[in-house]
C-alpha cells in the first residue's frame, strides 16, 4: 500500500467512517485499479478476467442508492488513494467526491462516459424546503442502458490498453465477451418486456431513464427524495391523478432509496384496485450471488422481472 498523502489523510480524517470493513489489500507487484461504483468495478472485473498482474478494487463497497446525498468514508478514501489507476463512471456521478480525486489529482484516470450521448437529468428534486428542478444538468446513469454499458466496457478496455499496451489484445477480447452477454440478456430481456402493458412507470428515483428508453418505455414521473424530504401533498396529488389517468397498477422505488412517499400513496391507491409499490435497482450495491457480467445482467432482469410481474 502506498504512503498516505499527508493532504489526503487530514481530508480523510474528518469524513465519516461507515463500518468496520477493511481496505483491501494487494500483492505489491500487482497494479491496483479501483472502481468508484460498482457497476464500473463489474465491468472493469469482466475486462481484466484472467490478466494477470491486477488487482480491481470496489471504492464505495456498502448499499447504496446514488452518490449525490453519499458521504465518503475515511476506508473510501483510503482505497482511493492506494489506486494505481481510477475507473469512475464519469458523466457527473462523481462530482460529491471532487475534493478526494482532486487529492490524488497524479492518479491515472479512466472515464467511462467517453462517446456517450447524455440525457437530460428528469427527476425533481427535494430539498428542506422545496423542489428543484435538474435544469441543464446531465443523467449519469449510464449504465443502466445495456447498450451504453457495452460502451463503457469499450471505454474501460481503451483506457488500460493505453496504460499497458502489452495486455491490449488480452483486454479487447475480454471486453468482446463481456460485450457478447450483455448484448445477449438485453435481447431476452427486450423480448420479455415487449409485451408490457401499460408502457409507462412513475419512480422515486430519477435513475431509470436510460433503462426505460432501453427497453421502449416511458417515464411519467420521476421523484427524486431524501430523507426527510417527502414529496408535497400537491405533488402527490398530482402522481395519482397520473396512476389514475394511465390505469397504472403500480409504482416503483429503489431498493437503497426512502419510499415513505410511494408506500403512502400505494396505500391510498389500494383501497379501490389492487396496486403494487415496486422495488428496483440500480445496481449499486454488491450482490452476494454472483460476479462480472452475471451481477450486471441479474441486476438488470430483477427490474424487468419486477415491472413484468407488478404490470401483470
Amino acid at each position: 500500500m502506498k504512503k498516505l498523502l499527508p493532504l489526503l489523510l487530514s481530508l480523510a480524517l474528518v469524513l465519516t467512517a461507515c463500518g468496520p470493513a477493511a481496505v483491501p489489500e494487494s500483492d505489491d507487484d500487482n497494479t491496483v485499479l479501483v472502481a468508484t461504483t460498482y457497476p464500473v468495478y463489474l465491468f472493469t472485473s469482466a475486462v481484466t478476467k484472467d490478466v494477470g498482474g491486477y488487482d480491481v478494487w470496489l471504492m464505495i463497497d456498502q448499499p447504496v442508492s446514488c452518490l449525490h446525498d453519499y458521504t465518503l468514508s475515511v476506508r473510501d478514501m483510503r482505497t482511493l488513494e492506494g489506486a494505481d489507476v481510477i475507473l469512475m463512471n464519469g458523466a457527473g456521478l462523481e462530482d460529491t467526491m471532487s475534493d478526494a480525486l482532486e487529492a490524488v489529482a497524479d492518479t491515472p484516470v479512466i472515464d467511462c462516459s467517453r462517446n456517450i450521448d447524455l440525457l437530460p437529468l428528469q427527476g425533481h428534486h427535494h430539498d428542506e424546503d422545496e423542489g428543484e428542478d435538474h435544469d441543464g444538468e446531465v443523467d449519469p446513469h449510464i449504465w443502466m442502458d445495456p447498450a451504453l454499458a457495452c460502451v463503457m466496457v469499450d471505454n474501460i478496455a481503451a483506457g488500460l490498453s493505453e496504460e499497458d499496451p502489452d495486455s491490449a489484445e488480452a483486454f479487447a477480447a475480454n471486453a468482446q465477451a463481456a460485450k457478447d452477454q450483455i448484448t445477449a440478456c438485453y435481447a431476452d430481456l427486450k423480448a420479455q418486456l415487449s409485451d408490457l402493458s401499460p408502457r409507462e412507470l412513475i419512480t422515486f428515483h430519477d435513475g431509470f431513464s436510460y433503462f426505460a428508453r432501453a427497453f421502449d418505455l416511458t417515464i411519467l414521473r420521476s421523484i427524486e427524495e431524501e430523507a426527510g424530504s417527502e414529496a408535497s401533498a400537491k405533488e402527490v396529488s398530482e402522481i395519482i391523478d397520473l396512476i389514475q389517468t394511465h390505469d397504472l397498477p403500480a409504482i416503483f422505488v429503489e431498493t437503497n432509496g426512502p419510499n415513505a412517499t410511494a408506500q403512502a400513496i400505494g396505500e391510498e391507491c389500494g383501497k379501490t384496485a389492487p396496486f403494487t409499490v415496486g422495488v428496483l435497482t440500480l445496481i449499486m450495491s454488491r450482490d452476494p450471488d454472483n460476479e462480472g457480467i452475471d451481477a450486471y445482467c441479474a441486476g438488470l432482469a430483477k427490474c424487468a422481472d419486477v415491472i413484468q410481474e407488478a404490470y401483470s
